[in-house]
């Protein structure tokens, strides 16, 4: 049985969605829904839908792939710096994302540390590309990975993995087997996080990848594109990502969360 909550957490609590959901409202009704139909048949727009689901879901299987082992070595690892590894792994998240995507540039751009060399010797240009979205979206999203799993981590009952650990299971076989299934609903959180933060990604990419029709011109920079002669035309596009990212986090949100 749930307590009755008091009236000024309710009060404060309902300005606080007013807040969020009224510019969300504001967009469905300002759309020009008359225009529904030219906008999703145009063909930057299909596009550009696809360039952000294959990036985003790009990004989202990059940050699992690293992201899941970096929360390992954070939570359970004793090492100097491991604080600052921590904060720097974390940076992205408050970092401005043309800031991010600045940084991007001087390590993997053309010119960069790593870019330079990329290029010269292997021949691998990330920027202006495909590749370097996805880059770019994992840079800022991967977080999000990390912060879910070492959460699960430290909060998991490491009795289980001494356990297993006692009957002769090797480390890697203790975290395939026994870890990662019990932190699986937080991996599976942060993954849904990841995937809706990519999906929104635009300073990064647009100063890393540019904004090139068909190649990097994912939704929100295509959002940006038809603001400056489509005002409608953006508002309709903003909806499709609203209604996509809603869908997604209703759907599987709570489930994750482990909320009811």
């Amino acid at each position: 049985m749930r307590s009755r909550l008091p009236l000024p957490v309710v009060a404060l609590a309902a300005l606080g969605a007013l807040f969020v959901v009224l510019p969300v409202l504001a967009l469905f009704v300002r759309a020009p829904w008359g225009q529904l139909g030219d906008t999703l048949s145009g063909v930057g727009a299909s596009t550009a839908l696809r360039l952000s689901l294959e990036v985003s879901l790009g990004a989202t299987a990059i940050s699992l792939l690293v992201g899941v082992p970096l929360a390992w070595v954070l939570a359970r690892g004793a090492f100097p710096g491991r604080a600052v590894l921590r904060a720097l792994v974390v940076l992205p998240i408050v970092l401005p994302p043309v800031v991010g995507g600045i940084a991007l540039l001087v390590a993997l751009g053309r010119g960069g540390i790593v870019g330079r060399w990329l290029y010269d010797v292997v021949g691998v240009q990330l920027t202006f590309t495909t590749a370097g979205a996805v880059i770019a979206t994992t840079f800022v999203s991967m977080p999000l990975v990390v912060l879910a799993t070492e959460s699960g981590l430290r909060g998991l009952d490491e009795r289980y993995e001494r356990a297993a650990a006692a009957m002769g299971g090797s480390s890697w076989y203790v975290f395939r087997r026994v870890t990662l299934p019990m932190i699986g609903p937080q991996v599976a959180a942060g993954a849904v996080l990841t995937w809706a933060r990519a999906l929104g990604e635009f300073g990064a990419t647009i100063t890393f990848a540019g904004n090139l029709a068909g190649r990097t011109q994912t939704m929100p920079l295509a959002v940006y594109e038809a603001r400056q002669v489509d005002p409608g035309g953006a508002i309709l596009l903003s909806l499709i990502l609203v209604v996509l990212s809603v869908a997604v986090l209703v759907t599987l949100g709570g489930r994750l969360l482990g909320v009811r």
